[in-house]
């Protein structure tokens, strides 16, 4: 029986003792890890002040002959959204949203009728970029899609009674860059490059007009970012 206590309190003692050694030991345990890197959203917005710089011309035909008169469309200045949507660190898809109102004047043997019709152009531009990310706040992007241009409210002016163009798909080419202040808010810088070629239709003098319109405008944007 002595020889049983005489354990039992070698065994207590014992239980006693090892967590006071173990505390003496060099700590084994890892250092905790570094937080995994956190992606932003893919998720992206602008909002730009646009100018639409038409590169217009046009080849005119009045009552089936051709003539040396042509068309001229008006720069304009407007508002534009775009929303980007990130696949990886590069590659993006961009879609560009805005609506802009022209002016279309004569030129040659129609340029003494001045301004002869105006419409308002809504070209939904998809464009898919490729985006350089080792700059540091510096993110400039080259993009290339394609564009589907919606000509709306066409209204005939002066002495045309009527004035019409039409619907146009296009090609589409653009530059630009972010500067980004913090995680979320940057600056923007944009241009693009549109080629538009539509047909018009009018009456002028009771006798029908046709023409090819070339537009190929210029997009030259600037306004804010935001990064999700």
């Amino acid at each position: 029986m002595k020889a049983f206590n005489r354990a039992a309190l070698a065994l207590l003692m014992g239980s006693v003792a090892l967590p006071a050694f173990a505390a003496d030991l060099p700590s084994m345990t890892r250092a905790p890890l570094a937080p995994a890197y956190e992606a932003p959203s893919p998720w992206m917005v602008r909002v730009r002040a646009m100018a639409v710089l038409p590169d217009s011309s046009a080849s005119v035909s009045v009552n089936g002959a051709a003539s040396v008169s042509g068309l001229k469309a008006t720069n304009a200045v407007v508002p534009e959204l775009d929303i980007t949507y990130f696949f990886t660190r590069n590659i993006a898809a961009e879609l560009v949203l805005g609506v802009t109102p022209h002016r279309v004047k004569g030129t040659g043997a129609l340029a003494g009728l001045g301004t002869i019709g105006s419409t308002l152009l809504l070209p939904p531009t998809l464009l898919l970029q490729y985006h350089f990310t080792d700059l540091g706040a510096f993110k400039p992007y080259v993009g290339a899609g394609v564009n589907y241009t919606f000509m709306l409210r066409n209204k005939a002016k002066g002495v045309f009674t009527s004035f019409d163009v039409k619907n146009e798909p296009g090609l589409a080419l653009q530059v630009g860059f972010d500067y980004m202040i913090d995680r979320h808010w940057g600056l923007n810088v944009d241009v693009k490059k549109l080629w538009l070629r539509p047909d018009a239709t009018g009456v002028v003098g009771g006798l029908p007009v046709t023409a090819k319109v070339k537009l190929d405008p210029w997009l030259i944007s600037t306004g804010v970012t935001y990064r999700f």
